[in-house]
């Protein structure tokens, strides 16, 4: 814990004296896999197993580097003397199959004999009976929660709170999209009869085609299965591209996969994005891309693909959103501005540093009126200050509270998020808390103190760019129309938050009418969040395609199918009699 008042040398002292001592903990070392023939398997024996000609046979992969130390030795007296640190050096935690170009259109080429054109096993089965699949699926994975929640703290630093969380989420995704399908009322799954007029209709939902899945590093799980799950239960043949930073999970996940669903339903590609993802886009049998990263790599992807008009796309991408402290919330004659002010603050700290900050929806800039920026900024830094820094499994004080702030995945975010304060207090900002954006633990580390930036201006790279990381940028505004073009121009669409005591005849009224064309989501006294997963989440301009929910992924990733006749009685028998006997029409 980096703690007000102590030098770095000392708290590294104790961090390092945990990471040895009872808190402790092994890395784990999670062996590269692939799906062979719709089973897993490590990469070597795919290898000795698989003929020369098969395609899916890797022969390389490579070691995985997490985020966090393994066995920091324990500090001696001496290591308390100022600047005497032990180096905090990323631990070996697994290894990834590293396919070729010519592997990943193989995959691809399974992908679309499994497709068939429609006709494949998975997209012929009954919606109930993929249902089912999708429902073994999540049984045999939940066995499996403390290895990808340590997967996930050592790979991403994800404190263990958040590990749980992200895991737990998943699975109930997972019952919340399968409770929809079989949802009586719903009438897009269910198959019921309509009458309009004198037409018979039954409309059910099905699938696309093959759906190129590509998730994010901050939330390997969570993300990636929001889309993936409701794509394979429409029907879809799914290929997914193991991201390079937190790709380790799906190499549990494939067991699972493997037991539950039928060879052919879902494929992975692993190894470098350039070598691979370009490729398969290129062959024109990509039906669907589920994105989930930034706008130039999608529009890349995107202009890949000979027939872009039949390929439906689902991004969510890059989010700036703001924190906006409208007046009235320094006035004196309000319900209660001191106490809202202060919830705005604890509100604007947990949403610009959950998870170090590495987040769409974090709080990326913070607007506050002119000449109240100092006292603003002071108030963030003097909670900030108060932030535990660890190890992901790290715990402080007696009730044992996990760390707050826990190391980036890769020295690129850190030199990132160096370049920005370089440039912003080199161009007049200053950073405001205590040790902030000091690394600790040696040039290897990745482990940030968050930075408090004030005041940052136009020319700033901050004022423009998303950070995704640990640092908290402040600036003023002279008058509303500042804001309101900074929403306008910008690149941005996903979500802001209105920080305000006054009710109707104040600012926010007006704000949040203005920003009803401009973002996905408005937050009223509140941080910009994704939940609950049964709110549409979509996004304008460059930071969404699509929209991501429960109900909304599931029509995201399906067309619907129309069996319609004329009222007739003889027809009425006709139809009975191929209901019986049709998959798709099939009861759930």
């Amino acid at each position: 814990m980096i703690l007000p008042g102590r030098n770095i040398a000392l708290s590294l002292a104790l961090l390092a004296s945990a990471a040895a001592g009872g808190e402790g903990r092994k890395p784990p070392y999670v062996s590269g896999r692939t799906l062979l023939d719709g089973e897993a398997v490590d990469v070597v024996l795919a290898s000795a197993q698989a003929p020369e000609a098969k395609a899916l046979m890797v022969q390389e992969k490579e070691d995985v580097f997490g985020c966090c130390s393994g066995d920091v030795p324990r500090p001696s007296s001496s290591m308390m003397e100022e600047g005497e640190c032990a180096e905090l050096v990323p631990a070996l935690i697994g290894e990834a199959p590293q396919y070729s170009t010519e592997q990943a259109l193989a995959v691809l080429d399974d992908a679309s004999a499994a497709w068939a054109g429609g006709s494949g096993e998975w997209t012929q089965m009954s919606l109930g009976r993929r249902a089912r699949a999708i429902e073994r699926f999540a049984e045999e994975f939940l066995p499996m929660r403390e290895r990808v929640v340590e997967t996930l703290m050592w790979e991403i630093g994800k404190n263990r709170p958040d590990a749980e969380a992200e895991f737990d989420r998943t699975l109930a995704f997972i019952g919340q999209v399968l409770a929809a399908v079989r949802d009586a009322d719903a009438d897009e799954y269910s198959g019921r009869w309509r009458l309009i007029g004198s037409t018979h209709a039954f409309v059910r939902r099905t699938a696309i085609g093959i759906i190129l899945c590509l998730g994010p590093y901050n939330y390997p799980l969570n993300e990636t299965y929001a889309t993936l799950i409701p794509a394979l239960l429409m029907g879809n043949i799914v290929v997914m591209k193991v991201p390079t930073v937190g790709g380790l999970v799906h190499m549990h996940a494939m067991e699972a996969f493997a037991k539950a669903l039928p060879a052919g339903a879902i494929h992975f590609v692993s190894g470098t994005g350039r070598a691979t993802m370009p490729p398969m886009m290129e062959t024109g049998k990509i039906d669907g891309l589920a994105f989930i990263g930034g706008a130039r790599a999608a529009d890349d992807l995107i202009s890949r693909h000979p027939s872009p008009h039949r390929l439906t796309v689902f991004l969510q991408l890059e989010g700036k959103n703001m924190g906006i402290f409208l007046e009235d919330l320094f006035g004196t004659d309000g319900p209660m501005p001191g106490h809202l002010l202060d919830h705005a603050i604890g509100q604007a700290v947990t949403g610009a540093l959950s998870f170090n900050g590495q987040r769409c929806t974090a709080l990326k800039l913070m607007f506050v009126p002119e000449g109240k920026g100092e006292e603003v900024a002071r108030k963030i830094a003097d909670q900030v200050e108060q932030l535990t820094v660890g190890l992901p499994w790290q715990t402080f004080g007696p009730d044992g509270a996990y760390s707050q702030i826990t190391p980036l995945p890769n020295r690129k975010r850190i030199e990132y998020m160096q370049s920005l304060i370089e440039d912003a207090t080199a161009k007049g900002a200053r950073i405001v808390n205590a040790n902030g954006g000091d690394v600790v633990g040696g040039g290897g580390s990745t482990l940030m103190n968050p930075a408090v930036l004030f005041p940052i201006t136009p020319d700033m790279d901050l004022y423009h760019e998303e950070q995704f990381g640990p640092i908290v940028a402040v600036a003023e505004y002279g008058d509303l129309d500042t804001v309101l073009t900074y929403a306008r121009d910008g690149w941005n669409g996903q979500q802001a938050s209105i920080f305000t005591a006054a009710g109707g005849d104040g600012d926010a009224a007006t704000l949040i009418d203005r920003f009803s064309s401009v973002f996905g989501r408005i937050n009223l006294n509140a941080q910009c969040g994704r939940s609950p997963d049964s709110l549409p989440f979509s996004g304008r301009r460059s930071s969404a395609m699509g929209v991501m929910s429960i109900t909304d992924a599931l029509r995201e990733f399906s067309v619907p199918t129309v069996i319609a006749y004329k009222e007739n009685g003889i027809q009425n028998n006709v139809v009975r009699d191929i209901q019986k006997g049709s998959s798709f029409m099939e009861d759930m």
